[in-house]
């Protein structure tokens, strides 16, 4: 399978020259699509065997200055939760965006805080901090900043598209300490301009070993409906590193299957 990088996709992504030590000039690698549609979009959690299990919410508003903010809340009615937001800066109007912070805050099954994870494109850094605010441990971005750990409705249209057939960014991660993974996106399912849904499915890339690494790994995946407005159809992913699996799906689908929906 052919990986994705910033040289080969040009019209989506800006390949920046960064100063070394000028952390106030950082920008994230990546260009993103401007969202089609503005406001909430009501959903709902599900444990593994189908089960409702608290509710769930993604919305995406333009604020005043002009940034888009996107914002994901999902998780058990009295548990697990996970609160996610990124910010982004338009680059192209109506166009294009480029990330400019990103945050998670989640509570364990008890409903304890257990953290807040957060990125800062511009200044070039990216913190593990605990449920009192105090950083426990820290990053620093690299030039070629290519960290999305929120928005991958908007990150994964170019695969959606049939763009590309696989996408190569990072991800990160606080726990056990502050880190960045290497991570791949690909189709799993349906496919591209073909009307129907689309699952890209995307786990850590660590080369040769990479198949036996995923078959032991959670199983996160990103469903897509190019007939929406909103695109975005439903996502599979753990509350939190090492926490529940849960299904989060847009209210209005029918099945919690997604894809023979």
């Amino acid at each position: 399978m052919p990986r994705w990088t910033p040289l080969r996709s040009p019209l989506l992504l800006t390949l920046l020259l960064i100063g070394a030590g000028a952390p106030a000039s950082a920008e994230s690698l990546f260009l993103l699509a401007y969202p089609k549609q503005f406001g909430p979009v009501p959903a709902a959690t599900y444990d593994d065997a189908g089960a409702k299990i608290g509710g769930a919410n993604l919305s995406i508003e333009e604020l005043p200055s002009g940034h888009v903010r996107l914002q994901t809340d999902s998780g058990q009615r009295h548990g697990a939760r996970t609160v996610a937001t990124a910010e982004l800066a338009p680059v192209v109007p109506g166009e294009s965006l480029r990330l400019v912070a990103q945050e998670s805050r989640s509570l364990d099954e008890n409903g304890r805080a257990m953290g807040v994870l957060s990125v800062d494109h511009v200044a070039g850094v990216a913190r593990c901090r605990d449920g009192s605010g105090d950083t426990i441990s820290e990053v620093a971005l690299p030039q070629d900043d290519r960290v999305v750990n929120v928005p991958l409705n908007l990150f994964f249209l170019p695969l959606v598209r049939g763009e590309t057939q696989s996408l190569a960014f990072q991800l990160f991660l606080c726990r056990p300490d502050a880190r960045l993974m290497d991570f791949e996106a690909w189709i799993e399912g349906g496919e591209p301009g073909g009307g129907g849904p689309i699952e890209i499915r995307y786990a850590p890339d660590f080369g040769m070993a990479s198949m036996i690494a995923r078959s032991m790994a959670p199983r996160l995946s990103v469903w897509f409906d190019p007939t929406s407005p909103h695109t975005w159809r439903g996502h599979r992913l753990p509350l939190y590193s090492g926490g529940p699996e849960v299904m989060v799906v847009r209210d209005d689908v029918t099945s919690v299957s997604l894809v023979e929906d």
